[in-house]
C-alpha cells in the first residue's frame, strides 16, 4: 500500500487535539429552544367574538313571550340499503299530528308511507292541484315554485332532507297545492296519502278524535313571529273603546346549564424537580392542556346536541343555498333573516368556496382588520374561519350568521368566573396531591355554555357545496 494512500489517516492519528470537541461541548451547552409547539392551537373567532355572560349558580334562564308555533320542525328516517323509512314518532312533526301519543296508530301510519323516488327537474306537485297526500323529503333537494308580480316563475323557497310539505291533506279535503314543488336535485321522498290516513282514523277513534280536535281549534291570534298578539289600537278619533291587553310569557321557559369539559393533568415529581430550567415543566404542560380544552370548548360551542349552535338554530332560520354553491345570492338570504347580524362563521374551507363564486362574478369582497388580522366581509359583515364547523364526506357544510349581545336580544355565551384556583375566566387548575408513584396531579376544568336568546337570533346556511367547483 501506498504511502500517500494513508497520509491523512497517519497524520490524524499522529497530531494531537487542541481544542473541545463538538460533541462533548453540547453537553455542557445550552442550546437555544422553543418552548412546546402544537398543532392543534386555531385562531378560535367564535371564543373571541361572543359576548361572555356571568351564569351565577351554574344555569341560565331565556324568558320569552309566549309563541304558538306549529310542527315544523324536520323528520328523521331510517335507512336500510335503498329503503328508506320514517320513525314512527317523528310524524308527530306533522302539525296536525302534533301531540298525537298513539304509537301503535304512528306505527301504522309510518308503514303505510311508499317510497318514490323522483329525477331531478321533476314536477312532485302542481300549484292548483288537490291536496291528497302529505310528502316526507327523506333526501335530496325541492323547490318551492310561485309565480312572480309579473306572471313570471320564482323560487320561494328550497327544501331539504327532513323537510315536509302538503300537511293540509290531513285536515282538509278541499285543500289546494298555493305552489308548485319541483325537485333541484333527484329525491327521496315519502307520501302518505289522506285515504290511508281516514281509513285509519275510522278504525282507530283516538285518531279521529285528534284529527277532529285539530280542525275545530280555535287559533289564538299571532304576530308575524308566532308570538301571542298584543291587542292594540291606532289611528282611531273619539271615544272609540281602547282594547285591553297584557303580555304573556312562556310558562316553562328554557334553562341553559353550564356544561363543561376537563381532564387530569399528571406531572412526576423528578421531571418537576430536576427539569425545570430553563422552561418551567409544569407551566408549559398546563398551557397547552389549557389550549386543547379551549379548542374542545368552541368544538362543544358549535356541535353539542343540547346546547351548540347548529343543533340550536330555529328550522325556520335554516335555508338552503340556491344553486349548491356558497353564493352572494345565499349570504344575502341568510343576511336578510335577522337584523344587526354582527359576524359570519365558515369552515375555511367555505370561505375558500365563497371566495371562488365571489371571482366568478367578478365581484371583489371588502376585508376587515381585527386584531391585527384581515377578515373578508360580506355586506359589511365579517366572515370569520371556524374550522369546528364540519365538513361531510360529500364535500357540504354550514354557514352560521348570528346576532350577539344580551342588550341585542342575540347568541351569547354562559361561564361563570370567580372559580376557586381560577387562572383564566371560567377555567381553574386545582391541586390533587401527589400519589404513592411520586405523580402529582391537577384538574384542569372549564365550564361553559351559549343561549340563543330569540330564535332569529341565529340563522344556518344548510349543505353548501363546497367541493364543487363550475
Amino acid at each position: 500500500m501506498s504511502v500517500g494512500s494513508v497520509g491523512d489517516e497517519v497524520l490524524a492519528e499522529r497530531v494531537p487535539q487542541q481544542s473541545l470537541g463538538t460533541a462533548a461541548a453540547r453537553n455542557l451547552a445550552s442550546t437555544t429552544k422553543s418552548a412546546p409547539q402544537m398543532r392543534e392551537i386555531t385562531s378560535r373567532w367564535l371564543l373571541r367574538t361572543l359576548p361572555w355572560v356571568e351564569a351565577k349558580g351554574g344555569a341560565y334562564r331565556v324568558n320569552r313571550r309566549l309563541s304558538h308555533s306549529v310542527g315544523d320542525g324536520r323528520v328523521t328516517f331510517v335507512q336500510t340499503g335503498d329503503r328508506v323509512t320514517v320513525i314512527p314518532a317523528e310524524l308527530g312533526e306533522l302539525p296536525a299530528l302534533r301531540g298525537y301519543e298513539d304509537g301503535a296508530a304512528l306505527g301504522e301510519l309510518a308503514a303505510r308511507c311508499t317510497q318514490r323516488e323522483i329525477a331531478a327537474g321533476e314536477v312532485i306537485a302542481a300549484a292548483g292541484a288537490p291536496v291528497d297526500r302529505v310528502y316526507l323529503l327523506a333526501h335530496g333537494r325541492v323547490e318551492r315554485i310561485g309565480e312572480g308580480p309579473y306572471g313570471d316563475e320564482t323560487v320561494l323557497d328550497v327544501l331539504a332532507d327532513g323537510a315536509h310539505f302538503g300537511d293540509a291533506a290531513l285536515l282538509a279535503e278541499d285543500a289546494a297545492w298555493e305552489w308548485t314543488a319541483r325537485a333541484a336535485t333527484s329525491c327521496t321522498v315519502l307520501e302518505l296519502t289522506r285515504a290511508h290516513v281516514t281509513a285509519l282514523a275510522a278504525r282507530a277513534g283516538s285518531l279521529a278524535s285528534h284529527l277532529a280536535g285539530v280542525a275545530g281549534r280555535a287559533e289564538r291570534p299571532t304576530n308575524d313571529y308566532g308570538e301571542a298578539a298584543i291587542d292594540l289600537s291606532a289611528g282611531h278619533v273619539g271615544e272609540a273603546v281602547v282594547p285591553h291587553t297584557f303580555v304573556d310569557y312562556e310558562a316553562a321557559p328554557r334553562e341553559y346549564e353550564l356544561s363543561l369539559a376537563q381532564t387530569v393533568l399528571k406531572v412526576h415529581t423528578r421531571v418537576a424537580d430536576l427539569y425545570n430550567h430553563p422552561m418551567n415543566q409544569t407551566e408549559h404542560q398546563l398551557r397547552l392542556t389549557v389550549e386543547a380544552l379551549r379548542e374542545r370548548q368552541e368544538h362543544e360551542l358549535v356541535n353539542n346536541s343540547r346546547f351548540g349552535l347548529l343543533a340550536n338554530c330555529d328550522y325556520g332560520q335554516r335555508i338552503q343555498p340556491r344553486d349548491g354553491v356558497p353564493g352572494p345570492d345565499d349570504l344575502d338570504e341568510l343576511l336578510s333573516r335577522r337584523r344587526g347580524s354582527k359576524l359570519f362563521l365558515a369552515h375555511p374551507r367555505t370561505i375558500a368556496a365563497i371566495g371562488r363564486e365571489l371571482n366568478r362574478r367578478g365581484l371583489v369582497p371588502d376585508t376587515l382588520d381585527v386584531a391585527g388580522t384581515r377578515i373578508p366581509t360580506w355586506r359589511g359583515v365579517p366572515i370569520y374561519p371556524c374550522d369546528k364547523i364540519p365538513v361531510t364526506a360529500a364535500g357540504t357544510s354550514s354557514i352560521i350568521c348570528m346576532r350577539t349581545g344580551e342588550s341585542d336580544q342575540g347568541v351569547i355565551g354562559l361561564h361563570q368566573t370567580g372559580l376557586p384556583d381560577e387562572v383564566e375566566p371560567g377555567l381553574s387548575v386545582r391541586f390533587m396531591g401527589i400519589d404513592e408513584q411520586a405523580i402529582i396531579s391537577y384538574l384542569v376544568t372549564t365550564y361553559y355554555s351559549a343561549a340563543v336568546l330569540v330564535p332569529d337570533a341565529l340563522g344556518v346556511l344548510e349543505n353548501v357545496e363546497i367541493s364543487r367547483r363550475r
